[in-house]
C-alpha cells in the first residue's frame, strides 16, 4: 500500500515545529525556571554553519546546551542561530531544524529523537522520521564537549559532557505504538 499522505514526514515536521516553538518562546522571554536544552544535530547536514575546528572535532553529530552561556538566539522558519561558548570563546552556529537528531529538556524529563530524513533508498518525505525513544544513558554516545573541557565543571552552553540527561526517555514521544506493524 502506498502512503500517499506521507504520515511519517508530516509527524516529523510537526515534532520539529515543537522544538521551533519552544525556541521561539525562549528567544522572546528567556529560559524559565530550571529549563535547559540539549540540542543534538548532524554537523555535516546542508545548511549547518559552524567553525571548521568544531566540524573537524564533531564530524558527524554535535550537541549543544542552551542553559547559561548562550546569546542572540534567532529563530527562523527553517533554522535557528545562536552564539554559544566553547572553551570561553564565543562562536556563532546555525542549525536547520531538518538537521536535528535530538532535543532534550532534562528539567522536565522530556525528549525527542529524530531519525535521518535521507535514509538509504528513501526520499526526504519517505523516511520514518518520527520521534523514537532515547537510548538509556549508559548506551548514549557522549555529548559533544569542547576540547579540553573539565568533566567536573558545571556545564555551560557547550560543556555538556558531565551533564547527561538522566531519565529523559521517560517522557520521550514514541509513535511506534500507533503504527501498524
Amino acid at each position: 500500500m502506498n502512503d500517499r499522505f506521507q504520515y511519517d514526514a508530516l509527524v516529523d515536521d510537526a515534532l520539529r515545529s515543537v522544538v521551533r516553538r519552544v525556541l521561539l518562546q525562549v528567544a522572546e522571554k528567556g529560559l524559565p525556571g530550571s529549563h535547559h536544552f540539549y540540542i543534538s544535530f548532524r554537523s555535516t547536514d546542508p545548511g549547518v554553519e559552524l567553525p571548521e575546528y568544531l566540524r573537524a572535532k564533531y564530524p558527524e553529530e554535535m550537541t549543544i546546551v542552551l542553559q547559561h552561556q548562550y546569546w542572540d538566539l534567532i529563530i527562523r522558519e527553517d533554522d535557528f542561530e545562536v552564539t554559544v561558548s566553547f572553551n570561553k570563546q564565543q562562536e556563532r552556529i546555525k542549525v536547520p531544524f531538518a538537521a536535528l537528531s535530538a532535543f532534550v529538556d532534562p528539567s522536565v524529563r522530556f525528549g525527542l529523537q529524530f531519525d535521518r530524513r535521507d535514509k538509504a533508498g528513501g526520499e526526504k518525505g519517505d523516511a520514518a522520521a518520527a520521534a523514537t525513544p532515547l537510548p538509556a544513558p549508559e548506551k548514549r554516545p557522549p555529548l559533544a564537549a569542547p576540547a579540553g573541557a573539565d568533566p567536573e565543571a558545571k556545564p555551560d552552553a557547550a560543556t555538556a559532557e558531565a551533564a547527561k540527561p538522566e531519565d529523559a526517555a521517560s517522557k520521550v514521544v514514541k509513535l511506534d505504538s500507533f503504527r501498524k506493524k
